[in-house]
This record gives C-alpha cells, structure tokens and sequence, in this order.
C-alpha cells in the first residue's frame, strides 16, 4: 500500500496530460458581457486534481459571486499539477499578456517546494516575483490580488506516515507566504486550518487518498466569499 500511494503522488508531481492536469484557461464566450475577470495561478490545488471542473474552488467562488449578483466571467487558470513556485513563474511569464489586467488575481502555490525539499530561501525569492507579476496585472493593484495558504496534506492518508513532518514544514512555509503577502499589502486568507479537517471527515479528500474533495474547496470558497465582492471597484 505504501508503494501504491507514492507512484499515485510520484504520478501527480510529475504531471500528466490529463484534464485536470494541463494549464488552463476556462474563459469562454461566455465572459462577453460579464463586469469582472478573474486570473488564478497556482498549482494541483487551484486546477483542481481529481475532481470535476466545476469543483474548482476558482470555480465555485464565480459561482458563488454570480449568485451574488456579480457578474464575473469565468476564471482564466494557469496551474499545473506538480508545479512548484519556480514553475509557475515561468508559466506566468510566457502565457500572460502584458496588456492583460484582471479585476481579480488569486495566489495559491508553494506545496510542491515542501514536498521536493527544495529551500525556503528560494521559494521566498520567487514568491516576490509572482506577486510583483500578479500585482502587475491587476488593475487595482495589490488591492485586486489575494493570496490562500498552502494546504496541510499530512492529514490526508498518503501523508499519513509524516503527518507531523509534514504539518511543521507546510506551516513554515506558510509563514514565509503570509509574511511575502503582507510585504505587498495583499489579503491572505489561512484556509490550512481548515484542510486539516479531513484528519476526522474524509468526505473532505478526494478519491486519490491526497487531494481536496469539491466540498473541501467549498468550504475553502465559504471562508472567503464575504470578503472578495469588496475587492471589485465600486
């Protein structure tokens, strides 16, 4: 069982051409004649691994808005499952128009830095590049971007082993992630603690034994929904 679980995790680190897998940008037709865009960058957590599209947690905070009231257009993601901070740079570089300016701009990255052991120095470095970029197109600036903690997977059975490990990790480099945001005066939303829920419901992890189930994301999109409507420009 062992064995099994690290070539599932090996898999998804690696990435794969799957659907959920893949950078993607799920804007449509659709976004005519919607007020708002909206750009999430990150990495298995933000595309979604192992559940439906519509389970995103990008996805679900659109819905949510639009039965607010908002109209906002469906969310251009670039994420990739396996991908590091220094992966997603570099997807943010080449795939991003520099005319391009969003209303919206969500931040989630950082746990496959933990999971590799690569240093924390050097997540920090590239951190600030990815917000400088995130800021860069937004068209409020720090005041259109928000940032959500990294996950805690040692909750979940594939980190069960390491569950103590891993947990002290997620939460330094969270504290780097909450520190960098605070750096550029952007909103960071700590939805780790309600990762580790899934220790006691495992309704609250996907069919992969490692990732969010959709009513995690949920639940993750609840803790937040209060606060983005007041980012849009009044």
């Amino acid at each position: 069982m062992k064995n099994f679980y690290f070539i599932i995790l090996a898999f998804l680190v690696i990435g794969c051409n799957t659907s959920n897998s893949v950078t993607q940008n799920t804007e449509t037709d659709n976004s005519s004649g919607m007020d708002y865009s909206y750009l999430a960058l990150g990495d298995s957590y933000t595309i979604g691994e192992s559940v439906p599209e519509k389970e995103r947690w990008p996805v679900q905070l659109v819905a949510q808005l639009n039965e607010r009231g908002y109209k906002v257009a469906p969310p251009k993601i670039i994420a990739k499952t396996g991908w590091t901070s220094g992966n997603l740079l570099a997807a943010m570089r080449s795939e991003l128009n520099y005319t391009r300016e969003f209303d919206l701009v969500s931040i989630l990255i950082g746990v496959n830095n933990q999971y590799q052991g690569q240093g924390i120095e050097d997540y920090e470095e590239e951190l600030r590049e990815i917000f400088k970029l995130a800021l860069n197109h937004s068209k409020r600036r720090e005041k259109g971007v928000f940032a959500l903690s990294i996950p805690d997977y040692g909750v979940t059975p594939f980190g069960a082993e390491n569950a103590e490990t891993i947990g002290e990790e997620i939460d330094e480099f969270n504290a780097v992630f909450r520190r960098i945001a605070a750096e550029f005066e952007v909103d960071f939303y700590n939805i780790t603690p309600i990762s580790r829920e899934a220790e006691r419901d495992a309704a609250l992890i996907a069919e992969d034994n490692l990732h969010p189930s959709g009513l995690m994301y949920r639940f993750w999109v609840e803790e937040i929904i209060d606060e983005i409507p007041q980012m849009f420009p009044q």
